[in-house]
């Protein structure tokens, strides 16, 4: 080992001292920007993984608070630099706006939707929208009220709906929270 002079220990000292205080500091920046990020930042949906044991069409993944009507103006979500917005809404408030023109959207798997799902709905599962809504929802300004089971899957189509420029986009959730009537088969 090499002798110092003790001004020079003391120096030395103090450079490993204030190297930890950096790497302490950049670490605990990293995290924040890491925490903070994680909750402002979009994050790509995921995809449906059923837990060991679960069958496919199962979407425990998905689970959310169903939605509270208040009786006040649907909540608009939007993600930043998203120009259109879409709107969270309740099952009531869904089965009264079923009333007027507009386009049912059950974003499941085929699977899924042949089990049971709301009449008139047009199936389009969640993952293919980016593909298939240009075509098959020609018209931009129309009503859509999409769900799905549980309400994940329904809150990733409703933003992909709205980031293509979908003007009225309604969120009412998962089936799992539809205290009306369903019909089953493929139709």
């Amino acid at each position: 080992m090499i002798a110092m002079a003790p001004e020079h220990r003391h120096a030395h000292t103090h450079a490993h001292k204030y190297a930890r205080f950096l790497r302490v500091s950049l670490c605990a920046v990293l995290a924040a920007c890491m925490f903070f990020g994680a909750c402002t930042a979009a994050a790509p949906p995921e995809q449906d993984r059923p837990p060991a044991g679960e069958s496919p069409s199962s979407d425990a993944a998905d689970d959310v608070a169903p939605a509270e009507d208040t009786g006040m103006q649907p909540e608009p979500q939007n993600t930043p630099g998203q120009a259109s917005t879409w709107s969270t809404i309740s099952a009531e408030t869904a089965k009264k706006m079923m009333s007027e023109d507009h386009i049912l959207l059950d974003v499941r798997t085929e699977e899924e939707f042949a089990e049971a799902h709301i009449e008139g709905a047009v199936l389009m599962p969640y993952d293919e929208i980016a593909m298939r809504a240009e075509a098959e929802l020609s018209d931009k300004e129309a009503v859509i009220l999409v769900y799905c089971r549980s309400g994940r899957r329904s809150a990733t189509a409703a933003e992909t709906l709205a980031g293509l420029g979908y003007a009225n986009v309604f969120d009412f959730g998962g089936i799992i929270d539809w205290p009306y009537e369903t019909v089953s088969g493929a139709d």
